[in-house]
């Protein structure tokens, strides 16, 4: 050992001759793990913020379950937060609610509501949307009531949605084609047609023109109710001469 010492020490001190094979010597070989990580660190799209030679995670939420925290506010967020984690305890949720939801500003009351209908918390929705009711503030609006009962019809919710339905005709607010589209395809999948046409007279009487979308959802789906669908067909022919419309045999429902 002594004896290798001293000879790295004459070669520091010889340059030509320290030079070629000190470097051959201490050269390092790349690391192939380390390559590895960093390789599958580049493919991860993740957003990395560079600090010098190191890089780290910036620690923003990813997926799709949250928007990004710059277009809902920290109130907002810990509102959605306690509202999920209280929604099956009655008396907390409704302590949260009032130390909480009622002291939230205008645009991230909004704010709550739109982020809870988008993650399907529809029972939430509709409660922070009674509160909104009752603020001040609060004005009809025919496009808070559509985003949510297309939630609510999307989830099944029909008796909520009926719910709705007649506190918007109060306000004297009319859906539009879509909302009475997805109302319509609710009550068909819910398995109850006479509601689905009872939505469907509600339509015929709105100030807007209709459109082709809704006789044709309730042109298939009330397929098993002959009665029904001549009606609608009959109305169909009437405002939309130029379509068509497919009818399959009478023999599949049994009737000839």
């Amino acid at each position: 050992m002594m004896a290798t010492g001293s000879f790295f020490a004459k070669c520091k001190r010889i340059p030509h001759l320290a030079s070629p094979f000190l470097n051959h010597l201490i050269t390092r070989t790349p690391n192939p793990i380390k390559q590895a990580s960093s390789t599958s660190v580049a493919v991860l799209h993740c957003k990395t913020v560079s600090l010098g030679s190191r890089e780290y995670h910036d620690g923003r939420p990813r997926g799709p379950l949250w928007r990004g925290k710059k277009l809902i506010g920290k109130e907002a967020l810990f509102v959605i937060l306690g509202l999920k984690r209280f929604k099956d305890d009655d008396d907390k949720l409704q302590k949260f609610i009032k130390n909480h939801v009622l002291r939230l500003l205008k645009m991230d009351m909004f704010a709550v509501l739109s982020e809870l209908e988008r993650q399907e918390e529809v029972s939430l929705a509709l409660m922070i949307f009674k509160v909104m009711q009752k603020q001040d503030w609060y004005k009809p609006d025919v496009f808070l009531y559509k985003d949510l009962i297309i939630a609510l019809a999307r989830s099944k919710k029909m008796e909520e949605v009926m719910q709705l339905w007649e506190s918007m005709r109060k306000e004297n607010l009319f859906p539009d084609s879509q909302t009475y589209t997805e109302v319509i395809r609710g009550f068909l999948k819910y398995g109850s047609p006479a509601d689905a046409m009872n939505v469907y007279e509600d339509m015929k009487n709105s100030p807007d023109p209709p459109d082709e979308l809704p006789f044709r959802i309730l042109l298939k789906g009330l397929l098993p109710h002959p009665l029904l669908r001549n009606k609608v067909k009959q109305d169909f022919e009437e405002l939309f001469p130029d379509s068509n419309i497919y009818d399959p045999p009478q023999e599949i429902f049994g009737v000839r």
